[in-house]
């Protein structure tokens, strides 16, 4: 184990944390019950991701990574932002669709800056980024 693979659990971390948040956000906005369903698959997905890049730190001796506080609040106040006018269906995929596009492009960048981290957690690294473009193809209907 070296500092780089507990830098790419902790990005990993962090991302699945922004995405559960981003998608929890939305929650109250959603109308479209099979829309509903798809948000609730990924939020689940996100979830049971982090809570393995989260043991998977444990078993390191490393703390996990929150977001900054700063940063939750801008997310949060651009999601509200956004909402604000128009909190249809395809706004909401449209936020979401950006928002996976986002965690895509940062945590490939963790995995190329970090390409002696642990197989296990370049795994998780590459779990996510399959998740997320997962989420983008479903978004795709909605926008």
């Amino acid at each position: 184990m070296n500092k780089n693979t507990i830098s790419l659990l902790k990005a990993c971390n962090q991302g699945c944390k922004y995405a559960t948040n981003s998608m929890e956000k939305l929650y109250p906005h959603i109308k479209d019950d099979k829309f509903r369903q798809i948000i609730d698959d990924y939020n689940d997905k996100h979830i049971k991701l982090g809570d393995e890049c989260h043991a998977m730190l444990n078993r390191y001796g490393a703390d996990e990574k929150d977001p900054k506080p700063i940063a939750t609040m801008f997310s949060n106040m651009t999601i509200d932002m956004k909402m604000l006018n128009d909190d249809s269906t395809q706004k909401i995929a449209e936020v979401m669709y950006d928002g996976c596009h986002m965690g895509i492009k940062s945590v490939s960048q963790y995995m190329n800056k970090y390409t002696d981290a642990a197989q296990d957690s370049r795994r998780l690294a590459k779990e996510l980024i399959n998740i997320e473009q997962n989420y983008m193809k479903d978004l795709l209907g909605y926008l």
